[in-house]
């Protein structure tokens, strides 16, 4: 009898699983195996993992309604395969391809062991497959994009066509599993595949179409929420793709249309960010741009601290950053407006901020949340200047424009004015009194000066550039 291991990894779903369909053919047995491995736990990340462990229970809830069942084992990789191939008698295992300097090095050295064969379903394309005409990696995203679309969105294109949730399975063995560890799931993000399939059909009945208008704004549900289920394959990047190709043909004006190829081009960033670290592994350690890799950061554990618990003094800063500690998410924008004032006002390595975001992110993905990190702090792929610094009071204006997003995560602030609500430290004395609010006591004074902090991180950054 032929019996094959589908090895799970960030594929944890039955529909449009390239490994699961080739693991399945022809097989008397199949094993569905997920293994804890020590090196990818040890991070702190408790709701990233929370949500993990949830939707391998809701996949082992699917499979057994199949006749088969998920076989959990913790150890190295290499061993528990290794193990579980003799007790099971498997003739081949089956995963999809992961991309990360630890994965691309895991899968060469067992596949030089045992019979493993990989197949795609991370990203739509395969990072090696998006080159320029020299065969050398884009390094920008505009051009990156622009090839991405031409290969992709083609009428015919076989990377546009999704399998469909298989009908039956092959039996399973009986084999010994772990249990899987207790850990409370994040409310916020139920998981499975079920429920990646709702948020999916949802937003694209509906959001998509006003995503380029709504998606910065802080106070409205303007985003999808998928990232947690791209990030473990609850959803594959090709079915959230064709879900929005089919609204596209449904956009029934210019600023539909505008806000679905919006929402496309996010997919496309994040292919970006995977093919770059699939070229450029060393950007897990230092920066893209060698000339910025030596800015004079300041060593400033007091301001860090402040930031992580959002007291900075800056409203939509704070807000932020306790979104992120109460729901292990926080909103695209606030990302990139917290990540700034880090790195620009009060002139912390970035790297300290990407590592507090993989610690606390239930969506962390080592290459989204390093190219964002990046990103912001202009010393990536990003075209643009190094001296993009967001001001943290026009952010909030801006974004958050009546402070319902900062009054819900800051409740110290909630009875201040709409007027002062992303500035409460120049709030006139008779105003603090009509609402019973001091700053300075009931709310922290800013911890930098954001003009005085521009400067400042202006220059350390032209010193780094010169050398």
């Amino acid at each position: 009898m032929l019996t094959n291991i589908w090895w799970i990894r960030r594929d944890l779903r039955l529909a449009d699983n390239l490994a699961l369909n080739e693991a399945r053919k022809g097989a008397g047995a199949l094993v569905p195996l997920f293994i804890l491995d020590p090196h990818l736990l040890k991070q702190p990340a408790p709701s990233r993992k929370a949500f993990l462990f949830e939707g391998l229970r809701r996949l082992d809830e699917d499979l057994q309604r199949m006749g088969n069942r998920l076989v959990v084992r913790s150890g190295d990789p290499l061993d528990v395969l290794r193990q579980l191939v003799a007790e099971s008698g498997a003739q081949r295992i089956y995963a999809v391809e992961d991309y990360s300097p630890y994965a691309l090095q895991r899968d060469e050295h067992i596949g030089q062991v045992l019979p493993l064969t990989l197949q795609p379903g991370v990203t739509v394309r395969h990072p090696a497959s998006v080159a320029k005409p020299d065969g050398s990696p884009y390094t920008v995203y505009t051009p990156f994009s622009k090839a991405w679309k031409a290969l992709t969105l083609t009428a015919g294109n076989s990377t546009l066509e999704t399998l469909p949730a298989p009908e039956y399975l092959p039996g399973s063995i009986p084999l010994d599993s772990e249990s899987l560890p207790e850990d409370e799931p994040p409310k916020l993000f139920p998981a499975g595949e079920a429920e990646a399939w709702r948020r999916l059909e949802n937003f694209c009945e509906d959001l998509i179409y006003a995503y380029a208008e709504d998606r910065n704004r802080l106070d409205l549900e303007g985003t999808s929420a998928l990232s947690p289920y791209l990030r473990f394959g609850m959803l594959s990047p090709r079915q959230a793709l064709i879900a929005a190709l089919e609204s596209r043909v449904s956009a029934g004006d210019p600023q539909a249309l505008k806000g679905v190829d919006t929402w496309i081009n996010e997919l496309v960033w994040r292919e970006f960010y995977i093919a770059i670290l699939y070229h450029f592994p060393h950007v897990l350690k230092t920066a893209f741009n060698p000339s910025l890799r030596n800015v004079p950061w300041r060593d400033a554990p007091q301001d860090l601290q402040a930031w992580k618990a959002g007291l900075t003094g800056y409203p939509v800063v704070d807000a932020g950053m306790r979104q992120l500690a109460g729901t292990g998410w926080m909103h695209n924008r606030a990302r990139m407006i917290v990540a700034s004032f880090l790195v620009k006002d009060l002139l912390v390595n970035w790297q300290d901020g990407e590592r507090w975001f993989m610690q606390s992110l239930v969506d962390g993905d080592p290459a989204a949340n390093n190219g964002g990190w990046q990103w912001t702090a202009g010393v990536g792929t990003d075209a643009a200047p190094y001296f993009r610094i967001f001001n943290p009071v026009l952010q909030g204006i801006k974004f958050d424009p009546s402070g319902s997003y900062v009054r819900r995560w800051v409740p110290e602030l909630v009875k201040v004015p709409e007027k002062w609500i992303h500035r409460p430290w120049e709030m006139p004395q008779e105003a603090q009194l009509a609402v019973g609010f001091k700053p300075g006591k009931d709310y922290p004074l800013p911890i930098v000066d954001h003009a005085l902090a521009r400067q400042r991180v202006l220059e350390a950054y032209k010193r780094a550039a010169k050398g």
